[in-house]
């Protein structure tokens, strides 16, 4: 990598380009806070090593993935329909939100703090 400077008035100013911020959301937001806190030393690493970013935006991409594989599966496993939907609102509600929290703490375990 070659770096070009810049003269501002008696000086050379290095032109510094920063890197770009990840693009990512909740679980690699989760993932971030986890390296940072308990894995200093990977962190660190990929920190110096510009992996980071990448690292982060591939496992917020994968964890959303596997949330949603995961939702549709356990929903057509315990049979959790559309027609129930029609049928009892209130019951489709609670069940798909207990389906949905089974699957994030799936995906916290064996993704985010692994």
């Amino acid at each position: 990598m070659k770096v070009t400077y810049t003269m501002q008035g008696d000086y050379l100013i290095p032109d510094l380009i920063p890197p770009e911020s990840p693009k990512v959301g909740k679980y690699g937001m989760l993932r971030h806070s986890y390296l940072r806190k308990h894995r200093v030393g990977l962190y660190n690493g990929m920190l110096m090593s510009g992996t980071l970013n990448r690292h982060l935006e591939e496992t917020d991409r994968e964890a959303n993935r596997m949330l949603e594989q995961l939702t549709r599966q356990m929903a057509q496993t315990l049979g959790v329909t559309e027609e129930l939907k029609a049928q009892n609102q209130l019951q489709w509600v609670g069940r798909m939100n207990n389906i949905r929290q089974t699957a994030e703490e799936q995906i916290l375990q064996s993704l985010i703090y692994a």
